[in-house]
């Protein structure tokens, strides 16, 4: 009964498969012909069946780039990035797409001590810092073994002096792990859709307005209130946006 359970997952997973590569051969076809509308239907119809890809948020991002409809486009080459943050096309392509943006926000660089840290911290997502403290803790482990089982002076010494570098090493990527997972926690990007948003200065109407934003504006989202967004801009400035304004990434 199992086995048969089994062949109809498999049989299952390799029919779903095959529709989406047909559609996504679909949609690039679409594309290609100059028909983006249709080929950004095709693409979200294989959202919809729960299918991710580099490729198809890629795609879905120059669809809208075409029709020059800033926030989408945006927001797909975004999500792609985060699949795949070394791809220079995908870089590209977005820098184009933000370059239709209205707003410009300064972004308040990290000076100093903090900088030198945070770009060491970010050289490693947080799972390599991770398998990195294990792997140094290791050969912690081996060196301390060898120092404590060897009789020759010299080995004794060397191994000393390298379970002790092992140890340091270990701490400081352990400590970079806890940095490099707080950092990701608190990021929790967003993209503005609203053509124009009214920024709040609290989360409701009669509240005053603090400054406005416009569609394709990347946003950082600090606290929900009903159905309110506390926002956090590059510069430091925040406020409060009604949530159908903003999509988090």
């Amino acid at each position: 009964m199992r086995a048969v359970l089994f062949s109809l997952f498999v049989l299952i997973s390799c029919l779903g498969f095959s529709q989406n590569t047909a559609l996504f051969e679909k949609g690039n076809a679409l594309y290609n012909e100059g028909k983006y509308a249709e080929a950004i239907d095709v693409y979200e119809a294989i959202l919809e069946r729960g299918k991710h890809s580099e490729e198809l948020y890629f795609n879905l991002g120059n669809a809208n780039y075409k029709m020059n409809r800033i926030a989408p486009s945006i927001y797909y080459f975004e999500k792609a990035l985060q699949l795949n943050p070394n791809d220079k096309e995908i870089q590209n392509n977005l820098n184009f797409a933000q370059n239709m943006t209205i707003d410009d926000i300064e972004i308040l660089p990290d000076v100093g001590f903090r900088k030198v840290v945070k770009d060491a911290v970010n050289t490693l997502n947080y799972d390599q810092w991770a398998y990195a403290t294990v792997g140094v803790t290791v050969l912690f482990v081996i060196l301390f073994l060898v120092y404590f089982l060897s009789y020759a002076s010299t080995t004794k010494r060397m191994s000393f002096i390298g379970s002790g570098v092992a140890m340091g090493v270990a701490l400081i990527c352990l400590t970079f792990a806890f940095l490099k997972f707080n950092i990701e926690s608190k990021n929790n990007p967003a993209i503005v859709f609203a053509v124009e948003s009214q920024v709040k200065t609290e989360p409701n109407l009669r509240s005053s307005e603090a400054f406005k934003l416009h569609e394709g504006t990347k946003v950082q989202l600090i606290d929900t209130v009903k159905n309110w967004k506390k926002i956090k801009l590059s510069d430091g400035k925040t406020g409060w946006v009604p949530n159908e304004d903003v999509k988090a990434l």
